[in-house]
């Protein structure tokens, strides 16, 4: 098969476009023909092996699949040959930048069927973030104020779209390439942070911080003064702590996003019923998949990108 991979960890001229064997599934796992997969940040991180996160050399990248049931491993129940399927997969195995990727079972549920299912790829791994940051983290109830910072993200999209269904008022901060997008998603008030301050743009404390974007400790500190008492600050940046305050009994909650076959089914529905906008930025063949890497790298590759191998 068709393949990129790393055989050495670095920036990304280590990855290379190549020929792979046909990964074989075991007991309990899947083979999956890969539809596509989406690119995330970790998968830099991976290549660059700068997070704490084992993995066997050479290593396949691309955590977030879709595609068909291929062959099935003994003792597999629940999926079925030629099954579409969508999956967040664990990241410490081969990934889904190949023709082929074989994964635990238990971590694929069926696919939307109202999105191309190479589309699907971009939905598992930062919809379930989304998810449990707002309602496993952040307890995010209807009628609650929340404050997404970094709203025209992957994540941030999401989170803007599945806090406004609950029922909460939230705020969001944008810039102006996601305006247009963060509005059609719901967000009750937008702040750009390009030519506005929100600590000035908030009328009134909010019940739930949810911060998606890069920010310095002190700025951190500051935004999690607008909480209030009782309330919590939710981040996805663990490399900045994230602020609460004890006194005011503002917890502080650091999100890792966790495979939940129940929730990426609800999400599946949610996709299925238009309640939920799953968002492409673009296609890229697997062969520019390296080139991919360097445009992020560069800080270059904006909103979530599908990468699509070639046909068998």
């Amino acid at each position: 098969m068709k393949a990129v991979r790393f055989h050495e960890t670095g920036g990304p001229e280590v990855l290379r476009y190549e020929e792979a064997d046909d990964p074989v599934p075991g007991a309990g796992e899947v083979r999956i023909r890969v539809a596509g997969s989406a690119f995330n940040p970790a998968d830099g991180g991976l290549r660059g092996g700068v997070l704490p996160i084992p993995i066997t050399l050479p290593h396949v990248p691309g955590y977030d699949v879709s595609g068909t049931v291929d062959a099935l491993g003994d003792g597999v129940e629940g999926l079925t040959m030629g099954q579409e399927v969508i999956g967040f997969i664990p990241m410490t195995g081969d990934g889904g930048a190949a023709q082929f990727v074989v994964a635990p079972a238990e971590a694929f549920v069926a696919a939307p069927t109202s999105i191309p299912l190479e589309d699907a790829a971009g939905l598992p791994s930062v919809g379930l973030t989304a998810w449990q940051a707002l309602f496993e983290a952040g307890r995010l109830q209807a009628g609650q104020r929340v404050l997404i910072n970094g709203a025209g993200g992957p994540v941030g999209g999401y989170a803007v779209q599945l806090a406004k269904r609950a029922g909460a008022h939230v705020v969001a901060t944008v810039s102006p390439r996601s305006v247009e997008a963060v509005t059609a998603h719901g967000a009750d008030e937008l702040v750009d942070h390009t030519t506005s301050d929100v600590l000035d743009a908030l009328t009134e404390p909010v019940d739930v911080l949810l911060n998606l974007a890069p920010i310095t400790p002190e700025r951190f500190v500051a935004l999690a003064a607008r909480v209030r008492d009782g309330g919590v600050v939710v981040s996805t940046t663990p490399r900045v702590p994230t602020p609460g305050d004890e006194q005011r009994q503002v917890r502080a909650e650091t999100v890792f996003v966790h495979p939940d076959a129940e929730v990426l089914t609800e999400l599946v529905s949610l996709v299925d019923a238009g309640a939920l906008r799953v968002e492409i930025a673009g296609r890229v063949p697997l062969s520019e998949l390296p080139e991919l890497h360097r445009r992020a790298e560069a800080g270059q590759a904006y909103g979530k990108m599908v990468i699509v191998p070639p046909a068998l």
